[in-house]
């Protein structure tokens, strides 16, 4: 049992950001795992890209603004900015270097099954004459060389955009004299990659990186000129938006215009590749003004493009996970008439194990029907070319009266709510974009039907967005349910939203920020007295992250009054586990495998009456307190135990999960009981659904 002074003094928490590190840390451990298929393993290299690029750009720039502001006051855990910006610099070096030598090592395990990425200097002559017409013919006439001089100032230097940065000379120049200096960005509407052409019998895939074919040719772009080094660079910088909701006369404009600013962002980050010519390197340093958080890359910049690269290759199917098709909620196969079968039972729906177009058809179905008189719905993040947009515009231009909440704040998805907003405005659409000062990210749907002399609310609560395309990718649960109060409370939410409406006794929901914390930690305490009295006392709870120094307390309490609590965090998390006289009884594992964590579920024991809520909040402070959250209970009890079941899964969990260790490290989990992968577990859910599910854990 590890000892920790119990003060508030910081030792009682994990930092978020270095909890952040380890969750990236554990993705990572993924692409290393020789267990996880050879394509899969490049895909979550490019998440991890990802992942630290939105990280850097977002976290890491809001800890700079707080050294460049002078201030110095430690965060809850213990750290000034200055002193976590150091480890958060230094960790993410050690995190960079791992994740290049272990690109390296697929690669060449890539090169094996006959997929390889070459140098230009690699290619025969046939290739070479096919990349010099694919250079000149597409390449060539998108590229500008730009100069760097007395009369030509820096460009703009794109966020996350790939960059070659080039050195040259004039033939005779005095070799004493300053070189000159230029940009070239690599077009970002081009394929990263190309593909070279093979024999007919070759079994081989090869390709290329565009930026290899720029190198090469760069003398194309200075005639006249001795390129003396040619050398990718990228810039990341502070993509946080700001903006004045309570001065904005128009939302939506107000952050068009302030997406408009990402652009010139402060720089964060710079990457450079390996051997970077030193000339080059201090005039970027100079240019961006960043001395310590210089990363040098042994290999591609940006390596998100292996997501696309995995995906556009073929390959033997060991090489990927299985693609099955998840099936449709079997409940609406037996009968297609949604109303009819939400009229007899709740169905609760697991994703990605089953299928999400079952959202899609229900407003579909509703649409159509001509008892059908509103349905509103809250929209945080959706797909490119999301059906559920057609769905409800469909619905509008049919007559019936809907109303969407369009999150317009939610991060990097700001210009796709835009356009959709708009969209469904001109289809007929009531647009709303919520309240001022607050997201809004519950996810909920309510559809209103004359059913004889009565309106009947069927409703879906869900615990992840509405999204087709990673409804695919995502855990999540989703819940359609005709429960009276649960109806009642919807509408009174859209209400709150849409209009002016005073503070609602609510019969079932859970908000956020009205009462969602003081609910949890009723909840805890309720539990608490539970375990004091000798009666059956018990927390589990599964999300994303938990940062709230108030519900880490509040969990605490909980455990020292002796409730024994296991949390299934997948990312974040700030609470120390395990401390005597603390956390005794407090586990924490996370879950990192193919699919990405993402259901928030919440079981208490209650004395041997169990309660489960399914909800779209993390524990985190500004879900608490600055977004619209929903919490809401699970009652009918084929599906209350459904969940239960779920979370008997994740607890079992002995080959993908890691527990967390009060010093905030992970390990992987020991066992001698049968290996039990939770999310292969998951898969046949068909069969879940014919079996009876435990009602306790």
């Amino acid at each position: 049992m590890t000892h920790i002074n119990n003060k508030d003094d910081g030792s009682r928490y994990l930092n978020r950001d270095l909890s952040w590190i380890e969750f990236n840390w554990r993705v990572l451990q993924e692409a290393q795992d020789p267990g996880t298929p050879l394509l899969e393993r490049a895909k979550f290299l490019s998440i991890v890209s990802s992942n630290l690029d939105e990280f850097m750009s977002v976290r890491v720039a809001g800890i700079q603004d707080q050294m460049r502001a002078g201030y110095a006051k430690k965060d809850f855990t213990g750290y000034t900015p200055a002193g976590l910006y150091k480890r958060l610099v230094s960790r993410i070096s050690k995190m960079v270097h791992t994740q290049y030598r272990t690109y390296r090592d697929i690669m060449r395990q890539l090169t094996k099954e006959h997929i390889q990425l070459l140098k230009y200097e690699d290619l025969n002559k046939a290739q070479r004459q096919s990349m010099e017409d694919y250079y000149h013919d597409i390449i060539f006439p998108v590229l500008t060389p730009m100069a760097v001089d007395q009369s030509r100032p820096f460009p703009l230097v794109h966020n996350l955009f790939v960059y070659l940065a080039v050195v040259l000379k004039r033939d005779g120049d005095n070799p004493e004299e300053e070189p000159y200096f230029a940009v070239v960005q690599v077009p970002s509407n081009l394929s990263r990659f190309v593909p070279l052409p093979q024999h007919s019998n070759s079994k081989k895939q090869s390709f290329i990186l565009i930026e290899e074919l720029i190198k090469h040719h760069i003398h194309t772009l200075f005639s006249g000129y001795i390129p003396l080094a040619v050398h990718e660079f990228r810039v990341t910088r502070n993509a946080d938006l700001t903006i004045d909701e309570e001065g904005a006369e128009d939302l939506l404009e107000e952050i068009e215009k302030e997406l408009r600013k990402r652009r010139w962002g402060a720089p964060v980050r710079l990457e450079v590749q390996k051997g970077f010519h030193p000339y080059a390197l201090e005039l970027l340093q100079d240019e961006f003004e960043i001395t310590d958080a210089v990363f040098e890359i042994e290999g591609p910049l940006d390596l998100t493009f292996l997501r696309h690269f995995t995906g556009s290759v073929q390959g033997s199917p060991k090489l990927r996970y299985p693609q099955d098709e998840p099936p449709y909620p079997k409940e609406f196969e037996e009968n297609e008439d949604f109303f009819e079968v939400l009229k007899e039972r709740d169905v609760l729906m697991y994703h990605p194990y089953e299928c999400f177009d079952a959202v899609t058809d229900f407003i579909v179905q509703a649409s159509e029907d001509p008892h059908v008189m509103a349905i509103k719905m809250t929209l945080y993040r959706v797909s490119g070319n999301s059906p559920l947009i057609r769905a409800l515009a469909d619905a509008a231009e049919s007559g019936k009266q809907v109303t969407v909440v369009v999150e317009l704040k939610a991060r990097f998805d700001e210009e796709r709510n835009i356009a959709w907003a708009r969209t469904l405005e001109k289809a007929g659409c009531h647009v709303v974009y919520g309240l001022v000062g607050l997201k809004t990210h519950a996810k909920i749907l309510l559809i209103v039907r004359q059913e004889g002399p009565d309106l009947k609310r069927y409703v879906h609560v869900g615990t992840g967005n509405y999204n087709d395309i990673t409804a695919r990718l995502y855990t999540d649960i989703g819940m359609f349910t005709t429960h009276p109060s649960i109806g009642e409370d919807a509408s009174e939410l859209f209400n709150l939203i849409t209009g002016y409406s005073a503070v609602h006794h609510w019969q079932s929901l859970t908000l956020a920020p009205d009462n969602m914390q003081n609910k949890l930690i009723r909840l805890f305490e309720r539990e608490s007295e539970h375990a004091r009295s000798g009666r059956p006392a018990r927390i589990i709870a599964k999300m994303n992250s938990l940062s709230s120094q108030e519900m880490i307390d509040a969990l605490y309490s909980a455990s020292q009054s002796g409730v024994q609590i296991d949390l299934i965090i997948r990312g974040v998390c700030c609470l120390r586990p395990g401390v005597e006289g603390l956390s005794d009884h407090i586990t924490v594992r996370s879950i990192v495998d193919r699919f990405l964590e993402h259901s928030r579920i919440y079981y208490f024991e209650n004395g041997g009456q169990p309660e489960v809520w399914i909800s779209s909040a993390d524990w985190m402070t500004r879900n608490l307190t600055r977004r619209i959250e929903l919490m809401c209970p699970v009652y009918e009890e084929a599906a209350r135990n459904m969940v239960i079941q779920i979370l008997s899964l994740s607890l079992a969990d002995n080959v993908k999960a890691k527990q967390l260790l009060p010093n905030g490290k992970y390990e992987r989990i020991a066992s001698d009981l049968p290996s039990c992968r939770s999310q292969f577990a998951a898969l046949d859910i068909s069969t879940w659904k014919k079996s009876e599910f435990p009602t306790s854990i």
